[in-house]
């Protein structure tokens, strides 16, 4: 029996389930299996990737008449989607300022109404459908504790407004610590990620919609028509194609010099409705803090604690899940954790998503990428904005969000630099000599490392019953080194976010192709 945490704790890891476990997932309605992808099929559009961008843009493709298959490598809406911390909302922290600076006043304006609309799209639809998703209409924030931040939440609220938000200032809010300041937008959203879309897919079903799961894809020939190839040699013929794989799963467009994975650790935790802080917040401070509640048993509240944000293969996981729920207990009193889990996104160099024609020579091909912790609304939004570009219309906001714009250097050059560097580290120091490290004999029950030297490194395991898992240690999508993640049980590649499982199986791409088999 385990007591709560108290405030100052450290809450080690052993406070948890041994495993990381999403309240989204284990908490939505049972879901029958969609079936795997046997033999060839012909459609007018083929989705790959079943979150929330691919779902939505497959959805209105079949309520528009289309015939469409989605496929989805694993279960649908219970990858990076089934492990969001589900805010809709138009306030992303600070890009109304920013947006102001590099593109332009109607830049910022037409993403606030992008973002807006797709909060109101999704309200209507749960309405129309009938769909129990905890839909709770809230406040969002974005707070400062430091006093030097507060002209820039100024600014920010004044962008905001600009721009169409019901934004203002404001120095009080329901979080149980004093704020510096804040900028607040009403109307905007929370809900339960998964029941949201279970009963989208349904919807795409009864429009004729098909769903594979358990089907990967590993090629793409485009063309016309265009072809997907599946991991079992199955494949899709499709007048059109859209890519919603979170990270792109294919380089042509070489979108991975412009995106950036990162990902966030979530932690939960049942407290009584009367300290609910009612609102959605967010701070850029201490490596981000987000914090919201939904419903829970009993008619208390669960507060989700998110922060901590690090690139895959980079971090002690277990100990910045530590220092996540040490400031919750801090801030929060008294808390009995009982999910946790983590998310991952991709930021692109100029802040703003990636939707629309994969590349610059693409006529039938599509991309949703790049949301940068915002995938809900920007999901949506893309599902919408997809859906009229294969039909030939353009929304006002097409421009805003094509991945093949050009902007002035000025503008994209920093992130990207900064990012390119980090992925030259990994590329040159993962073929340098090393110092020897640990030993097979020296890798403890429930850890792994990179072990040997050259091009002979192996990524060993050693399970829980002391068994050893040996696979090769270079990512299968562009040969970065992995690294073990002992609180997930994953091995993580620096570069480009693709995450496997201890026996070299695909996790996460962008990697397609699993870690080969290697001898201890």
């Amino acid at each position: 029996m385990r007591r709560p945490a108290r405030k100052g704790d450290s809450v080690p890891v052993s406070t948890y389930e041994d495993v990381p476990k999403s309240y989204w997932i284990e908490t939505a309605p049972p879901a029958e299996p969609h079936p795997h992808l046997t033999g060839d099929r012909t459609v007018d559009v083929a989705v790959v990737g079943a979150g929330i961008a691919g779902l939505s843009t497959a959805w209105e493709l079949a309520r528009a008449g289309r015939s469409v298959a989605l496929l989805e490598a694993g279960r649908i809406a219970a990858g990076v989607t089934g492990h969001t911390t589900a805010k809709l909302s138009a306030l992303h922290t600070l890009v109304y300022a920013r947006l102001n600076r590099t593109r332009g006043a109607e830049a910022a304006h037409l993403y606030a109404r992008s973002q807006s609309e797709a909060i109101r799209q999704a309200a209507a639809l749960a309405d129309e459908l009938g769909i129990d998703c905890d839909w709770e209409e809230t406040a969002a924030f974005t707070y400062a504790q430091d006093g030097s931040d507060v002209e820039e939440l100024k600014a920010e609220a004044d962008a905001a407004r600009e721009a169409g938000l019901p934004a203002e200032y404001v120095t009080g809010t329901g979080l149980p610590f004093p704020v510096a300041g804040a900028v607040r937008v009403t109307e905007q959203a929370q809900f339960h990620p998964r029941k949201y879309l279970l009963a989208l897919a349904e919807d795409l079903l009864r429009h004729g919609g098909r769903i594979h799961e358990g089907t990967r894809v590993v090629g793409l020939k485009e063309g016309e028509p265009c072809r997907l190839t599946t991991e079992n040699g199955s494949t899709v013929t499709a007048t059109d194609v859209v890519v919603a794989t979170h990270y792109p799963i294919f380089d042509r467009a070489l979108l991975f010099t412009r995106l950036s994975p990162r990902r966030e650790l979530v932690v939960a935790a049942p407290i009584p409705a009367d300290r609910d802080p009612h609102g959605m917040y967010i701070t850029p401070e201490e490596g981000t803090r987000s914090v919201r509640t939904a419903p829970y048993q009993d008619g208390r509240r669960l507060l989700i604690v998110t922060g901590e944000h690090f690139t895959p293969g980079t971090a002690d996981v277990r100990e910045r899940f530590d220092r996540l729920a040490a400031w919750a207990t801090g801030h929060f009193g008294e808390l009995d954790f009982t999910h946790r889990w983590a998310t991952q996104d991709n930021d692109s160099t100029d802040g703003v998503p990636l939707v629309g024609p994969f590349h610059a020579g693409s006529r039938h091909t599509y991309v949703a990428t790049g949301f940068g912790g915002w995938g809900m609304s920007g999901g949506i939004m893309a599902g919408r904005l997809l859906a009229e570009l294969i039909a030939g219309h353009k929304l006002p906001w097409a421009d805003l969000y094509d991945p093949r714009r050009i902007g002035p250097a000025v503008r994209e050059a920093p992130a990207f630099l900064k990012h390119q560097a980090q992925v030259a580290r990994h590329f040159v120091g993962d073929r340098m000599p090393r110092t020897p490290g640990l030993t097979v004999e020296e890798i403890a029950p429930g850890e792994g490392a990179v072990i040997g030297t050259g091009g002979h490194r192996r990524a060993v395991h050693r399970d829980e019953d002391g068994q050893l898992h040996a696979v090769s240690a270079r990512c299968t999508h562009l040969g970065c080194l992995v690294a073990f993640n002992a609180a997930e049980r994953t091995w993580e590649c620096p570069c480009h976010g693709s995450r496997f499982d201890p026996d070299g199986n695909v996790v996460q791409g962008p990697a397609t192709k699993p870690l080969e088999q290697r001898d201890i």
